[in-house]
Order: structure tokens, then C-alpha cells, then sequence
């Protein structure tokens, strides 16, 4: 099939890899977000999508809408079969799904109808399930809502941050997304829709929701970190500066500390919580980079009684 693909973050460049590299369909073009102002210049900075694709020399597309009659007239004029998408970003009218005679097709990081939105991976993660895996299916009008041609299952490991986690459903489903594109090209393969049951949502993580709540289970404090980092990043208040939290580990054996209490040691820092203490293991004070709990604490020298988890923000 002629294909035209559609992502935008570095998630979404094993799928493109994946494509190009098959030898049976043709990539024609790349839809991609706008170039973005990143770093402390905020220069304008290409998607890492459409720095493979001019890699490859493969044309891109880059509309500030889907919808922009430009772009779709554009579209039109490739005439793909099937337009293969992953992370790209922006809701797609159905005056651009029905362009291709195949439609979009969306390779989503969760077992559809579970964790529909943009954050399936983080939500799954700071829920405490133990598999997720990915979907391909149609895209209609609906959020997440098409019918489906394909899954695979990945376990979620104890330790997984959502960045390992989205790392290994990056690769395995592009694996996946290839073989829609193959069983949809040969007729063998027909999306079925979605159950009713099951079904829930996986908004955007905001800042707020990655403030760890020292008065919740250690349990809570752990998926939270570990579902926001790299992004948004958990963090807590301490003097009245934002903490960053990279990772800590459980310490069910001590109970005797009040939520958010820190108790320094020489090589360790414990904190409470609503049930029994976790140990601070990496962390990154504001405006400077990561370091191990250990040594903040250290160049800190925390008084007794402090604690994290203070209202202000300075």
C-alpha cells in the first residue's frame, strides 16, 4: 500500500523505522507536528519524526491543523491507502479520515477500551496494573473508540518507569503496526469493534497530579513516581522549593515516621508515609541536576522535624 505516516515524538520513530524498513508498503509521506521552540534558546526544532523521515528523504508535512484545506488538498494529491499513525498529537476532522481508502489507522499504547487518551502508559503505571500492552485499530470521530485489528500484551515490571515502559511498547508495537498494514493490504485481517465493557480514560498527567500526597500509602508514592518520570516528573515542596522525585524504594519495615517526616542517615534518607516509610534514593532540587537523596541531604543538612510535602512554592 502507499502509506502516509503520521507521529511526532521519539516514541513514534521505531513504527516509522519499522515501515520504511518492511520493503512491502511505501512510506509517500510524514504528518508531523510543527517545528517547536525547545531548549534554553528556544530555537525552533523539527519533530524527532520528521528529522528520520528528511533522513530517509521521505516528504513531510507539517499543518498547524489537520484540517487546514492546504494540507488536506495535499493529501489528496499523494492519495495514500492507509495513513498509519502513532503519537502524532492532534485530533484528525473526517474530512482528512476519509481522504484514504483504508483510513488512519493508530497503533495505542494500552489494551483498548482500557486507558483511552493521551496518557494510556503513565495512567496504567500509577493504577498499579501489572499488563498492558498495545492496540491498532480504525480511527473514527470517537476518542480511542475504533474498532480494533490487532494487540500484544507487555508486562508491567515492578521497577518500570513509564519511559521504560513506553521504550519496549515503542518497539514491540511496531512490530504490530507493520502487520495491520500487511493483513490490511491482503484482506486478511477486519477491525472488530470494541467491547462496551472495561472501558477507562487516560487523560493528560498534569503537574498537580504528579505532587506526591505523603498522607497516601507508600504504594501510591511509588507508582506516582515511577508513571511520571521522565514526564511531567513527581515531585514534593521542601523550604519552599520544588523537589523533583526520580525514584525511591519501599521500607516496610519502618512505621515510625509521619507523612512526609524525614529521618536522614549516613547513606540514606527515609521519608513516612500514610503507611510505612520509603527510602529517597535519586532526586533533583530546583535549578540544579540530579543526585543521589544521600548527598542532597547532606549538602541540606535537614533539621530534626522537617519534612517534605510544605504548601509553598517558591
Amino acid at each position: 500500500m502507499k502509506l502516509v505516516f503520521a507521529g511526532t515524538p521519539e516514541v513514534a520513530v521505531p513504527a516509522l523505522d519499522a515501515l520504511i524498513a518492511s520493503g512491502r508498503h511505501e512510506v509517500a509521506a510524514v504528518i508531523t507536528r510543527p517545528d517547536a521552540p525547545a531548549g534554553r534558546g528556544r530555537r525552533l526544532v523539527a519533530s524527532p519524526v520528521a528529522e528520520r523521515a528528511e533522513e530517509a528523504g521521505i516528504e513531510v508535512l507539517k499543518p498547524a491543523r489537520p484540517r487546514d484545506p492546504d494540507f488536506q488538498a495535499r493529501l489528496r494529491e499523494i492519495a495514500p491507502d492507509c495513513c498509519p499513525v502513532v503519537a502524532y498529537g492532534a485530533l484528525i476532522p473526517k474530512s482528512a479520515l476519509d481522504i484514504p481508502e483504508h483510513g488512519w489507522v493508530n497503533l495505542h499504547f494500552s489494551l483498548l477500551p482500557a486507558w483511552r487518551g493521551a496518557a494510556p502508559v503513565q495512567q496504567s503505571i500509577i493504577a498499579g496494573d501489572q499488563v498492558t500492552g498495545a492496540s491498532t485499530f480504525r480511527i473514527e470521530e470517537g476518542l480511542d473508540t475504533g474498532p480494533i485489528y490487532g494487540i500484544l500484551t507487555e508486562e508491567i515490571r515492578p521497577t518500570d518507569t513509564s519511559g521504560d515502559l513506553l521504550t519496549r511498547l515503542a518497539f514491540a508495537g511496531s512490530g504490530l503496526l507493520a502487520a495491520t498494514m500487511d493483513g490490511i493490504e491482503d484482506g486478511t485481517l477486519r477491525a472488530v469493534a470494541q467491547p462496551h465493557d472495561g472501558v477507562s480514560h487516560a487523560p493528560k498527567i498534569t503537574v498537580e497530579d504528579a505532587r506526591i500526597d505523603w498522607t497516601a500509602p507508600a504504594m501510591r508514592a511509588d507508582r506516582v513516581v515511577r508513571g511520571c518520570t521522565p514526564a511531567p516528573g513527581a515531585w514534593t515542596v521542601f523550604r519552599g522549593e520544588r523537589l523533583k522525585l526520580i525514584s525511591l524504594g519501599p521500607v516496610p519495615d519502618r512505621t515510625d515516621l509521619e507523612p512526609g517526616a524525614l529521618a536522614p542517615a549516613k547513606n540514606n534518607v527515609y521519608v513516612g508515609t500514610g503507611s510505612h516509610a520509603v527510602e529517597l534514593l535519586w532526586v533533583q532540587p530546583q535549578g540544579k541536576k540530579p543526585m543521589r537523596a544521600a548527598d542532597w541531604a547532606r549538602g541540606v543538612r535537614i533539621a530534626p522535624g522537617e519534612r517534605l510535602g510544605g504548601a509553598d512554592v517558591g
